[in-house]
């Protein structure tokens, strides 16, 4: 086994890799960018390497950085995790050029898996299904136009090298289909360095269901059961859980025996995962093979008690697979979520700053935390925006989503906008609790999981005043006294909260025996009992309860009873300050880099037209025109980062 491993990768995953090499006495080594000096990754191993700038093609995806740490580093094996070169043959090539063991599949099987093209022609010559498509090399528009209308509308325009729903249009009409392509192609040469796509029938909501398999290098093939992923947006996973619901054990049968087919045609060594669509009528179909460990790989581990990086790595050594197929058993059922900062109501927008405050569950048999970040650390534009899951376990469904409701209501954090209430709605909606869901689930549930959120309760107002006087005595001072309050006995002031555009004026009578509030003409007479770390404890009319609080720059944030709540505290000036800013102009909705330009200096364009494109974190935002004018600057070229929010992209001019 390797007495030293480097882990090509950052975040949540590149902490996960560290635990499980420690466990069984390997030295995990990291690997950081600039952006990542700090990370938590970086500051829970034993060693990490600087490998360049911000910007993963200057770090995480520089090929010979990496085998250079390594070299430094006396690894003798490299993780790659997943994302970033963990699917890139090139970079398996260089370990093995450079002596280190790749913790991965064949050169072949990357290449191989890698175009999707090749995949479907590969896997086809042993009995696979595949949706019906076009897997050629012909890229020529006009051909690949003609191919479409032969499918037949909806067509799939998928990149060949692509990955995590980057470079994939759905093409409904076919006069659609010339600027579809173009978007994929374009998304897909900057994603992947390759802009060749296939066609593929577009099958209406189908389920996604994968197949994690394993193989080593003595010609062993197993899988470890199957895992449904149908909770997507934008064709990103969201939800996953092990083992789908709502399976024939024909339809199982076909699953496996074909995932194992898949991965004994490239004799297949580590982990990987066989992905599948079952479309309405039931039929099972192979859309790609994903040559590494996934980001869902925990719910797996959940219900067969096993460690898939433990896997990886004895098989990266030249071990058998640790277990027969007859001896690997599942047992319960697990769900997993992804945490993801970034904003629901506005078309999930990623959320860039420093995260002030982090609570998480607390892990248990039933529950497991893998998190990439603490308090203090910072959501960058450079990387994908998830920063941790959660994971929980029941010995049904029932019990796994409950435990999972329950885990999000322990869940906040503070300083960026997360998805954390948006997948509280989901794994509590009765459509999803039904099972059997599709693809098509975030679209058709869309009114209800963006509903605005409900009013603030009281106990939520109240705990967020009592935070306030917190703060403003300095922490724990005005509660040292068990019984009562004892701040200003006869003073009386107003303390005016805004959550969201609602506002909450509250009257504060401090009294020797407590505080009075009042709002809407309702008093409640509350009494601080404790207050330890981010623990607030109240009696409220002689009723306790208790919630998690923070106070911070941004405001007031209350974690109470299973939801989370933020506040401000009003400031009339702030607020005008703010409906200024909304108002608007053509600049950088977050940093990124141009990726088209439509228009130059002089152009008149109507209100709509899109002027330009910017790409940040796997999302391609159109700059439109707000209103009809004349472009009188264009300030980027394609190509050109954006280094802030808020730049100014295009300056447009009224048309007269």
């Amino acid at each position: 086994m390797f007495k030293k491993l480097l882990i090509a990768n950052r975040g949540e995953i590149a902490c996960r890799i560290a635990r499980t090499a420690r466990r069984m006495g390997i030295i995990p080594v990291a690997v950081y960018s600039d952006a990542d000096a700090d990370a938590l990754h970086v500051r829970t191993h034993e060693q990490a390497l600087r490998i360049g700038a911000g910007p993963a093609t200057d770090s995480y995806l520089a090929i010979e950085r990496i085998i250079d740490a390594a070299r430094r580093s006396g690894a003798e094996a490299v993780h790659p995790g997943y994302g970033f070169l963990s699917e890139n043959a090139a970079f398996a090539q260089a370990c093995a050029d450079a002596g280190l063991v790749f913790v991965g599949p064949s050169v072949e099987a990357i290449r191989v898996m890698g175009s999707k093209s090749e995949a479907k022609a590969v896997v086809s010559r042993h009995d696979v299904p595949l949706v019906p498509g076009y897997y050629g090399d012909e890229q020529a528009p006009d051909f690949l136009a003609q191919r479409a209308q032969a499918i037949g509308m909806p067509v799939l325009i998928k990149a060949t090298a692509g990955g995590g729903g980057r470079g994939m249009r759905i093409v409904r009409r076919p006069e659609d289909f010339t600027d579809a392509l173009a978007s994929a192609q374009r998304e897909a040469q900057n994603a992947f360095a390759d802009p060749r796509v296939l066609l593929e029938k577009y099958i209406e909501a189908p389920r996604h269901i994968e197949v994690q398999v394993f193989g080593d290098s003595h010609g062993n093939v197993v899988h470890l059961f199957e895992r449904d992923c149908s909770l997507q947006r934008r064709h990103q996973k969201v939800i996953e859980e092990a083992p789908a619901v709502q399976l024939s054990e024909l339809q199982r049968e076909v699953l496996y025996r074909s995932a194992i087919a898949a991965a004994k045609s490239l004799h297949y060594t580590g982990a990987g995962t066989v992905e599948f669509v079952i479309a309405g009528d039931g039929s099972v179909y192979f859309i790609e093979m994903n040559t590494r460990l996934q980001v869902e790989h925990p719910v797996t581990e959940m219900i067969t008690g096993l460690d898939l990086v433990e896997w990886q790595l004895r098989v990266a050594a030249g071990e058998t697979l640790p277990l027969t197929q007859d001896r690997i058993v599942k047992c319960g059922h697990a769900v997993e979520v992804r945490l993801y900062a970034e904003d629901p109501a506005q078309e999930f927008k990623p959320s860039i700053g420093r995260i002030r405050n982090v609570r998480l569950p607390a892990p248990s048999t039933t529950v497991r935390v893998d998190a990439g970040v603490e308090s203090g650390d910072a959501i960058t534009p450079f990387y994908d925006a998830m920063f941790a899951k959660l994971i929980t376990v029941g010995s049904d469904r029932e019990q796994a989503l409950q435990a999972m409701a329950a885990a999000l209501g322990e869940t906040a954090l503070t300083g960026v906008v997360t998805n954390v209430d948006y997948l509280q709605r989901i794994v509590t909606h009765p459509a999803y609790l039904a099972g059997g869901f599709t693809t098509h689930f975030v679209e058709d549930y869309r009114g209800d999981l963006n509903a605005p959120p409900a009013p603030p309760t009281r106990a939520e107002l109240l705990f967020a005043v009592c935070a306030v006087l917190v703060r403003r005595g300095g922490g724990d001072a005005p509660w040292q006294t068990r019984d009562h309050f004892r701040l200003n006995h006869d003073h009386v002031e107003t303390l005016r909260l805004r959550a969201g555009d609602a506002e909450f004026m509250l009257d504060l009578a401090h009294r020797r025996d407590g505080l009075l509030v009042t709002l809407d003409g309702q008093s409640s007479l509350v009494t601080a009992r404790e207050m330890h770390a981010d623990r607030l404890s109240l009696v409220v009319d002689g009723a306790r309860s208790r919630a998690t609080v923070f106070v911070d720059e941004a405001g007031v944030h209350v974690l109470h009873d299973g939801r989370y709540r933020g506040f401000v505290v009003f400031d009339p000036l702030h607020a005008a300050e703010e409906d200024a800013a909304a108002t608007g102009s053509l600049t950088a909705p977050m940093p990124g880099a141009i990726t088209a330009v439509m228009v130059k200096a002089g152009d008149r364009v109507v209100r709509g037209a899109a002027l330009l494109m910017l790409e940040a974190m796997k999302i391609e935002h159109t700059i439109v025109a707000p209103f009809d004018g004349i472009v009188t600057e264009v300030r980027y070229s394609k190509g050109e980062q954006v280094a802030q929010e808020g730049a100014e992209l295009v300056k447009l001019e009224p048309a007269t």
